[in-house]
């Protein structure tokens, strides 16, 4: 039996992770093999630059936003603080496209493993952030993959 290889667009992507205090960034190889952090930026008015400098540092072809649901899918007033942000980013970084994927159950997933490895839940803070957007990012490469088509839903720029 043989399976037919999906395409997949080859190119880096940057993945955040966007809370009130700080958000979490992640990068992958060309290949989208393997989503590693980047850095934790302070939420802020400055946020948005530094993330559009490491964009460009790293020639991303896309960002992912990880857009936070409840359990059962609905979206609450989380989920509209980051579709907010999404627009804006979508805005500042055009034409690079930016992306939201669900990203329920990152946060907890990324904190389990850090505490698997020993990291202490007061120092893993920032830490946190970053494996929480490597976790979207990694979900997202995965979701491509098995579809052949880009994940989750984009974000137009307006203009």
């Amino acid at each position: 039996m043989e399976f037919e290889e999906k395409p997949f667009r080859r190119g880096r992507r940057i993945a955040v992770d966007v809370g009130d205090a700080r958000i979490g960034v992640a990068s992958c190889d060309p290949d989208g093999v393997l989503a590693t952090p980047v850095e934790t930026v302070p939420a802020g008015v400055k946020s948005q630059a530094r993330i559009a400098a490491i964009v460009e540092e790293y020639g991303a072809i896309e960002v992912i936003v990880g857009l936070p649901r409840s359990l059962s899918g609905k979206e609450g007033p989380a989920a509209e603080k980051v579709r907010g942000y999404a627009a804006r980013l979508a805005n500042r970084l055009w034409p690079v496209p930016v992306r939201l994927v669900d990203e329920r159950m990152s946060t907890v997933t990324a904190t389990h493993g850090l505490r698997a490895s020993g990291v202490k839940a007061k120092k893993g803070r920032s830490v946190v952030d970053q494996a929480a957007a490597v976790v979207i990012l990694q979900t997202a490469l995965e979701s491509e993959r098995v579809s052949g088509r880009p994940p989750g839903e984009s974000v137009e720029a307006a203009g």
